[in-house]
């Protein structure tokens, strides 16, 4: 079940990363971010929010499209997953994603659409669209 937290239009890529730095702000630690939306939506420079949000550096961002999975410390370590290249049939497991992100941690995931399961009891689900041409709607919302 999920329920709908906060749904907004950023103007600009730099509000979309200041929206994201504010709830990264937010965080105490254990958060899981599963993060949706098509290609070139938003995710990464959601993620770079995050980053900025939780005390890493948001430089150290980038798609980890090819590394799969990727940490960068700060006053909460940032692990930042990218399943576009996975199946969707499960092959997360292999990436360990259920031990994360640990008290001390925040995990976001992009292409959260393709995992075959949920192992967190609660996520925050963050719905990102194109709304014209370098706007982005968002939609943040519990899962419980």
């Amino acid at each position: 079940m999920s329920a709908v937290v906060s749904e907004l239009t950023t103007a600009t890529e730099a509000a979309t990363e200041q929206f994201a730095a504010n709830l990264g702000a937010s965080f105490r630690g254990g958060e899981v971010v599963l993060l949706c939306g098509e290609l070139g939506a938003g995710k990464t420079v959601f993620v770079r929010g995050l980053a900025r949000g939780v005390g890493a550096d948001p430089e150290a961002v980038a798609s980890p499209t090819f590394v799969l999975l990727t940490s960068y410390p700060g006053r909460l370590t940032l692990h930042h997953a990218d399943l576009y290249r996975l199946a969707g049939d499960g092959d997360e497991r292999e990436l360990g994603l259920e031990e994360l992100p640990g008290p001390g941690g925040v995990l976001a995931i992009e292409w959260a659409e393709r995992l075959a399961f949920l192992p967190w009891t609660h996520a925050i689900r963050v719905r990102l669209e194109h709304a014209g041409e370098d706007e982005r709607r968002i939609c943040v919302e519990d899962v419980a």
